[in-house]
């Protein structure tokens, strides 16, 4: 069995309203591919480094389908939409599967 996949974003969302376009149409590619949110926001506290505000986690069933869903066109047209609305990070990363 493959390794899960995962996005690990930190944001900062200048535009909340705007950014809620971005979270609808990020729907369908998340689904498409099997994304499930392990962290959407919430409470954080930032202990040691820098860190953004938003703090996102986002699994999926292999490291494959992570790259995937990042690159087709459905997640792309959604980004379009966050783009000018937030700033910030993402990792897609490989899990640990021992």
């Amino acid at each position: 069995m493959a390794a899960k996949g995962y996005w690990i974003a930190h944001n900062v969302v200048h535009d909340a309203e705007a950014y809620k376009k971005y979270q609808a149409a990020n729907a369908a590619p998340l689904a498409e591919y099997g994304g499930r949110f392990l962290v959407r926001g919430g409470q954080q506290v930032n202990p040691e480094g820098s860190w953004n505000s938003r703090t996102v986690v986002i699994e999926f069933p292999s490291y494959a389908a992570a790259r995937a869903c990042y690159d087709s066109e459905s997640y792309r047209a959604a980004y379009d939409l966050r783009k000018d609305v937030a700033d910030g990070n993402l990792v897609i990363v490989e899990g640990y599967d021992p």
